[in-house]
């Protein structure tokens, strides 16, 4: 089940803020929270940036990556970009429900016209390696989704957009980094926890998991 902000409302950057501090996310133009009555294994996650220090691994990463570069650019429609998601979620996530994508469809998925979104391309010299979709909030950043090459997998290029994000919400001032949500039983979300400190939405309120404390 899927609680659902009111369609028929636009919000403004305010709003969508105040919903991610309730543990709200946004696909497309929509701002949901799972609900399930039954189940709580859908836990919203965010990092406070300002108290991040990277592990070991994660200073491996970025000296592995530290010849990529990050271009901001804005959230419209881009060939290059649209052929690297395609090919990332053929490779990902086949089988998923997200194939025959089109133009239209991807956009949708990724954007919002009320919301404030910056897409990142992480580039090494002048070939597209990933493209990270960040929403700006009032005080954080929230990653919205991350497509990669899927050629480039010992790059970790996932890990290291969310070390780029941890660096881009500093510089601005940001204090979290929403990370969407995080399923303890699901491998693919495994690298979300592996940044420390952070907090989970739990009964209505963010908390720091004993470990991270």
């Amino acid at each position: 089940m899927t609680l659902f902000a009111d369609p028929r409302i636009c919000p403004d950057k305010a709003t969508y803020s105040a919903l991610s501090e309730q543990g709200f996310r946004r696909s497309g133009g929509h701002i949901y929270r799972p609900n399930c009555p039954s189940c709580d294994a859908c836990i919203p996650i965010r990092l406070p940036v300002n108290d991040f220090k990277p592990r070991r691994g994660q200073r491996r990463n970025l000296r592995r990556n530290n010849d990529l570069s990050i271009h901001a650019c804005e959230p419209v429609y881009d060939p290059l970009h649209f052929d690297l998601y395609t090919r990332y979620v053929a490779a990902r996530h086949a089988g998923g429900g997200m194939e025959n994508l089109n133009p239209g469809s991807y956009m949708d998925f990724l954007t919002a016209n009320w919301a404030s979104t910056t897409f990142y391309e992480i580039r090494f010299k002048r070939m597209l390696y990933a493209v990270s979709v960040i929403d700006h909030l009032d005080d954080g950043l929230s990653a919205v989704y991350t497509f990669f090459d899927p050629t480039k997998s010992e790059r970790s290029l996932g890990r290291y957009a969310i070390l780029q994000g941890i660096t881009i919400a500093r510089d601005l001032g940001m204090k979290w980094l929403y990370l969407g949500y995080w399923i303890d039983a699901c491998k693919k979300m495994t690298y979300k926890s592996e940044f420390s400190p952070h907090q989970c939405y739990v009964n209505g309120a963010w908390r720091s998991p004993p470990s991270t404390r």
